[in-house]
């Protein structure tokens, strides 16, 4: 996903953060996946207007694809 300059040193807090967490409770990946899904959903219900959640989350969708690595073996 891309990362606008002027969040990078939160950003980087905040994933170090949240992959301790995860860490932490020991969560497997579907259980990861599940939870950040929700919390993208949230996001998008309670801080984004009605009307543009729907494109903004096609968008995402489509960035989350596109920067997904497709080789084998890759982690």
């Amino acid at each position: 996903m891309p990362v606008l300059s002027k969040y990078d040193k939160q950003y980087d807090q905040l994933l170090s953060e949240l992959e301790a967490v995860m860490d932490k409770h020991q969560a497997p990946a579907d259980l990861r996946l599940m939870v950040l899904g929700n919390l993208v959903t949230h996001v998008l219900n309670h801080q984004v207007a009605p009307g543009q959640r729907k494109a903004i989350a096609d968008k995402f969708a489509k960035v989350l694809t596109a920067s997904v690595d497709t080789q084998k073996g890759a982690h």
